[in-house]
């Protein structure tokens, strides 16, 4: 593979000036910014497919190697669709911010900076927890085999849990 060292510069400084732009606080600005980055990155899979070669429709007198590989083209299309409904959606959010407040920045919200002074600090994630955290007292547990006259475990004798007062069934497992 050969390293085309113009593709390389140009691919850099797309990246520099597309990082720079996101940054501002213009939303065409953002939205320039958006698209030299997927320029890009564009040309970075264009270059990480290599050197060019035939065109990928298969002729059986031409060796296997030779080919170009369709795939990244196929994925620089896909970023291109992507790139271009993200265009639009932004397009949307600029017009919709000019209608609205002639203006194309993006303003700072005074309850984001309220947000952003206060402590870290809160109270009912980080109290300590209390080794006993629940708040019933624990039931005394008794023993079903003295309860039951004639010794079997599969009897209950006592009262419904449900409704306390009424019997309880008879066998366990029964409706």
């Amino acid at each position: 593979m050969s390293v085309n060292l113009t593709l390389l510069v140009v691919m850099g400084v797309l990246y520099a000036v597309g990082v720079y732009l996101l940054l501002e606080r213009s939303l065409t600005r953002v939205l320039l910014g958006l698209m030299l980055l997927t320029n890009g990155t564009n040309l970075l899979i264009l270059h990480a497919g290599g050197i060019p070669g035939l065109a990928p429709l298969y002729d059986s007198s031409i060796a296997a190697e030779d080919y170009s590989d369709p795939l990244p083209q196929a994925l620089i299309l896909t970023a291109i669709v992507i790139s271009l409904a993200v265009t639009a959606f932004l397009l949307g959010m600029i017009y919709r911010s000019w209608v609205l407040g002639r203006r194309d920045e993006i303003q700072d919200d005074v309850e984001d900076r309220r947000v952003a002074r206060q402590s870290s600090y809160d109270l009912e994630d980080d109290a300590e927890v209390p080794a006993e955290t629940t708040e019933f007292e624990e039931a005394p547990r008794r023993d079903d085999r003295d309860d039951d006259p004639d010794g079997d475990p599969g009897e209950d004798l006592g009262e419904d849990l449900e409704t306390p007062g009424l019997p309880g069934p008879r066998r366990k497992g029964a409706r």
